[in-house]
């Protein structure tokens, strides 16, 4: 079936993005520039603008596997973090890499973090070819967040999150700004975590569903 994606991206701005609150005129911009079908495998490109998760990968090594996450969620994680066009970000888990071609049109750099070396490579090549350069697709464990490269004004954690991990924390630069969902399923919340006099404080923005990202499960501690 031949899609006219340009249309559809369209519709899903006004229909599931705009319908959810979401007001940043660049956000806006950006979900309607990049096409987001080129985020997926070329059978599933006519589901890119469903209003669903789409799975991408099916986990290499153990791993979880690995969705695009659902349109709506997405721009309302974004939105809160309030990212300038100055801002320097760590997208962790940047999966195929459409998280990082929006961010990429929001602010100054962008760090791409993603665990699966296929996932990875595939972000590396369709950012290239969407001209993408201000941004730099990494390969490491996502928890550990690439330090190297920081402190970062944004940090967003492209899935949810049972516990944000402390090396991510520390990553972020003095008044930087973490986005994640922590919790699984109906009972994920979505947090904004902001540093000031290095301190970071937290607070709960709104409720999200979204799937959860492989490597940030809780540590169980012994019990007796």
């Amino acid at each position: 079936m031949s899609a006219d994606f340009s249309e559809r991206r369209v519709k899903m701005v006004d229909g599931q993005v705009r319908t959810t609150d979401v007001t940043s005129a660049p956000l806006i911009e950006a979900m309607l520039s990049v096409p987001r079908e080129a985020f997926v495998g070329a059978g599933q490109q006519d589901l890119a603008y469903i209003d669903e998760d789409i799975r991408i990968a099916d986990g290499a090594n153990g791993g979880g596997a690995r969705y695009l996450m659902e349109p709506s969620p997405l721009a309302k994680l974004l939105q809160l973090a309030e990212i300038d066009a100055g801002d320097s970000v760590l997208d962790v888990g940047c999966g195929s890499g459409y998280s990082a071609a929006l961010l990429s049109r929001l602010a100054r750099s962008v760090v791409a973090l993603e665990s699966d070396p296929a996932l990875a490579e595939a972000a590396k090549s369709t950012l290239a070819s969407l001209g993408c350069q201000n941004v730099t697709v990494v390969t490491g464990p996502l928890p550990q967040g690439q330090a190297a490269k920081g402190p970062y004004n944004v940090i967003f954690i492209g899935g949810s999150a049972e516990e944000v991990p402390p090396a991510l924390l520390d990553q972020l630069a003095e008044e930087g700004r973490l986005v994640v969902v922590e919790g699984q399923g109906n009972s994920g919340v979505a947090r904004l975590f902001f540093k000031a006099g290095g301190v970071v404080t937290g607070r709960r923005a709104f409720n999200a569903a979204i799937k959860p990202l492989p490597g940030f499960e809780r540590a169980h501690a012994f019990e007796f």
